[in-house]
């Protein structure tokens, strides 16, 4: 029997135009021997034609599939008994809204495999929209900072970025932020705002994305312990950046006198750490936030650490935050609200403690784009493809009505399985405790 796999339309939101596999990785799939039913889209980055030109079959109904293929949530009311289907669930953290969705998954008998929870034997994510998400967060935080210099009347090389979801793909991009920095090079910044620092905090995938934009620019990199008397040695040049990467132990410190940092103690027991960033904020002109939090860890940046920040009249260096882990009043607790690429910046206003789309008034322009990848929605598809075509045949010809201790599933998949059989599988049962806690009278 030929195996069906399908792969559904996005349609979250208008923004959404990804897909788990391009064209190609379909036609490669159809040269293997399986069966792919596409879900027709008017949206999708790829258009229906090109998936019929690959091999697939595009339709409305994915019933035949057994193996189902998405991106973002899919819908609870489509799963069906014995089905299997392999999306970003954002259930692994309790999350309220979509308990519903896990436990629709428990009394149906679906099996629900959550890519972010594909993993390597060192926890490295094997599937993974980080790159694109840091791309686009770094190219939408320089736009936003040409934007907020203008408000102020300073004209700068970056009026000419466009934010990332205007761009055909990232070479398009690539293209504008190396004219910047031609720019930059040869005449310089206006000297009220140099030397520009940007610090990246964090170094994995969203980080090192973001560091790739920022790099076809003229720069500086130094070690954080020297970021102060780089910007007051190099006050005067206009024509290079600095950039600065954040490791954990240069934004935390033990609350404990005494006590050296020890990443493992930090990560297994975050509430004994404080921050100690705030340290650097006077020398920083932008900060992108690309680290992973979670309510025990310190804060990277807190609303008192702004209102020192701004306590004077004059403008501090500060202009623009690119919260691209976007966790509403968590590490960048003036994250107040999440944003979309139609109106992608707010101003958080320090005096009056809200925040107001734009960028105008006292306070640092916040991006918060939850869903930065999709601004680059054709060469976020093909490298998300290219990382999870090669699983793809496995996973369609697995028998999912076996034992889940029987499942003949790769190693990095089977840690992925939340759900098997109508019951949650070892790995997630902590996750009754927030089924219990969000939906009332049930007993997962």
């Amino acid at each position: 029997m030929i195996p069906h796999i399908g792969v559904r339309r996005e349609d979250k939101n208008k923004w959404e135009r990804r897909a788990p596999l391009a064209p190609a990785h379909v036609a490669a799939l159809v040269n293997q021997g399986l069966s792919v039913v596409v879900q027709p889209s008017a949206i999708r980055v790829f258009s229906d034609a090109e998936y019929r030109d690959a091999g697939a079959v595009v339709q409305e109904d994915l019933s035949l599939c057994p193996v189902v293929f998405a991106i973002k949530e899919i819908p609870k009311e489509l799963f069906r008994p014995g089905h299997t289907y392999v999306f970003f669930t954002h259930t692994i953290k309790g999350q309220p809204y979509n308990m519903p969705l896990l436990q629709r998954a428990l009394d149906v008998g679906c099996t629900m495999i959550d890519y972010e929870k594909v993993t390597d034997e060192n926890d490295r994510r094997r599937i993974f929209f980080g790159h694109h998400a840091g791309r686009a967060g770094m190219i939408d935080s320089l736009w936003a900072l040409g934007q907020r210099l203008k408000h102020e009347g300073i004209a700068t090389p970056f009026l000419k970025l466009e934010q990332a979801y205007r761009y055909a793909d990232i070479n398009q991009a690539c293209v504008v932020l190396k004219d910047i920095g031609r720019e930059i090079a040869k005449k310089g910044l206006p000297g009220e705002i140099s030397p520009l620092a940007t610090g990246f905090v964090g170094y994995g995938n969203v980080s090192q994305g973001a560091q790739d934009m920022f790099d076809l620019l003229p720069h500086l990199e130094v070690a954080p312990e020297r970021l102060r008397a780089a910007v007051e040695k190099h006050e005067r040049d206009q024509h290079s950046l600095i950039k600065v990467v954040f490791r954990e132990e240069h934004t935390v410190r033990p609350k404990e006198q005494g006590r050296a940092f020890q990443l493992n103690e930090y990560y297994r027991n975050p509430d004994l750490y404080e921050t100690i960033f705030p340290q650097y904020l006077p020398y920083l002109s932008v900060i992108v936030n690309a680290i992973f939090w979670t309510v025990r860890a310190p804060r990277l940046i807190t609303i008192d650490d702004l209102r020192q920040l701004y306590s004077t009249d004059a403008q501090p260096r500060l202009r623009v935050i690119g919260d691209i882990s976007c966790d509403v009043r968590g590490g960048i607790e003036c994250t107040l609200q999440c944003t979309d690429p139609q109106d992608p910046v707010f101003v958080y206003r320090v005096k009056e403690d809200r925040t107001v789309l734009g960028v105008e008034g006292t306070g640092p322009v916040v991006l918060a784009v939850d869903n930065l990848p999709c601004e680059l929605p054709k060469d976020a598809s093909i490298s998300f493809g290219d990382m999870l075509a090669p699983f793809v045949p496995i996973l369609a010809g697995t028998d999912y009505s076996v034992a889940f201790e029987e499942l003949a599933l790769p190693q990095s998949f089977l840690k992925a399985v939340i759900t098997h059989r109508g019951a949650l599988t070892p790995d997630f049962q902590y996750l009754k405790e927030f089924l219990t806690r969000s939906i009332p009278g049930i007993n997962p």
